[in-house]
């Protein structure tokens, strides 16, 4: 499971980040509202921890942005303002819980396991669907008009955020980031080597489906038809 952090209280944030990561959770974070809206249109989160008053964009604005580009990640708003119009204007604007600061760390943590229990969309289970190909992301299957193929799970998680982001340009550093995680000490280089593997899986499944080079920026999954 994966989080994105959004709060500029930095002090806050390292406190909250430690205790996700000690529970078992990878964490990205940033600190401005511009920024935030961002990583959080990548489509690459579990659950997201949004702080309603940030520099620049402010909290409301920023999931308001969000849920009308079809972003469904879980939103859980973090905020000083605990009256009941604070809260209704905050789940008003696409928040699925709402936690008034101060909190316990304890509350939460339970909060984080709620939100990621919930479906963030309604495709089946472990099926990724895009163009003409389909991909089991349980059973490691990649189907196409030409038949199936099976991927390694690294292929599988690359192609799977490629699909979810259709259309959309990733970044190298995100897809980086969401496949192997900020900190690990893998070269990045191998993306590229696992771009070059992806596209042969959908070659192979004779599918219509490609992946485009953004030069300078990232890669993007598109339709050839």
């Amino acid at each position: 499971m994966r989080i994105l952090m959004i709060e500029d209280d930095k002090d806050l944030c390292a406190a909250v980040i430690q205790q996700l990561r000690q529970a078992g959770y990878e964490t990205d974070t940033c600190h401005n509202g511009e920024d935030g809206l961002y990583y959080l249109n990548q489509g690459l989160y579990d659950a997201c921890l949004l702080d309603r008053m940030l520099p620049g964009l402010d909290g409301l604005s920023l999931l308001n942005a969000a849920r009308s580009k079809g972003i469904t990640t879980p939103v859980l708003m973090l905020t000083a303002m605990g009256r009941i119009g604070d809260r209704v204007d905050g789940l008003d604007a696409g928040a699925d819980d709402y936690l008034v600061k101060p909190f316990d760390m304890r509350e939460l943590l339970a909060r984080v396991r709620a939100l990621c229990r919930r479906p963030a969309n309604t495709e089946p289970d472990g099926l990724k669907q895009f163009a003409d190909i389909t991909l089991d992301t349980a059973q490691l299957i990649l189907n196409g008009p030409k038949g199936q193929c099976t991927l390694s799970k690294k292929e599988s998680e690359l192609l799977a955020a490629l699909i979810s982001n259709s259309g959309q340009t990733l970044s190298r550093t995100i897809l980086f980031g969401k496949i192997w995680g900020p900190d690990t000490e893998v070269e990045e280089a191998i993306l590229d080597s696992y771009i070059h593997f992806v596209r042969r899986r959908i070659r192979v499944v004779g599918a219509s489906a490609i992946v485009t080079t953004v030069r300078g920026i990232g890669y993007r999954m598109e339709n050839a038809k």
